[in-house]
C-alpha cells in the first residue's frame, strides 16, 4: 500500500490513494483519523459477511453493521472495547452468518485483528430478519 496525505488552508487535511482516490480527513464532512479506523473495523467484516455467502448472496437484501468503541482516557486514547451490532435481512442461514462473522473476527478481517491485538476487546451481536 502506497498513499500520502497532505494538508493546505484551502483543503485541510486530504489523504491520496496510489490509485487517485482523494477524500477528506478530520473535516466538518469527513471523519477524524480514528473513525477512519473504527469505520473500517466495520467495513472490513461487513466484506467478510457478504464474500462469505458466495452462491447464497442474492438472498441477502440487507446487511448493516452498528459499531461503537470506547477509546482510553488518556493518550494515546487507543481503542479499549469495540461492540458491532450485525443485522441481517434476507433468507440466509444464521448459523452460516454467524460462522461467517467468528472467522471474520478470528482470522480474516486485519482491521479489526489489529485492533484487538492492541489490547480492545470485541463484542457482536447479529440480529436476523427474514
Amino acid at each position: 500500500m502506497k498513499g500520502e496525505v497532505s494538508w493546505t488552508h484551502e483543503e485541510g487535511y486530504v489523504g491520496t490513494t496510489s490509485g487517485g482516490k482523494r477524500f477528506g480527513i478530520y473535516d466538518e464532512s469527513s471523519p477524524s483519523p480514528m473513525e477512519m479506523v473504527m469505520y473500517g473495523h466495520a467495513a472490513c467484516s461487513m466484506i467478510d459477511v457478504v464474500g462469505g455467502l458466495k452462491d447464497r448472496v442474492g438472498n441477502l437484501e440487507e446487511l448493516v453493521v452498528e459499531v461503537e468503541a470506547e477509546r482510553a482516557a488518556e493518550s494515546p486514547k487507543i481503542f479499549t472495547s469495540v461492540n458491532m451490532r450485525y443485522i441481517v435481512r434476507g433468507d440466509v442461514p444464521e448459523k452460516l452468518v454467524r460462522r461467517i462473522i467468528e472467522n471474520s473476527h478470528e482470522k480474516l478481517c486485519s482491521v479489526g485483528i489489529m485492533i484487538t491485538r492492541s489490547g480492545a476487546t470485541l463484542g457482536w451481536t447479529l440480529e436476523m430478519n427474514p
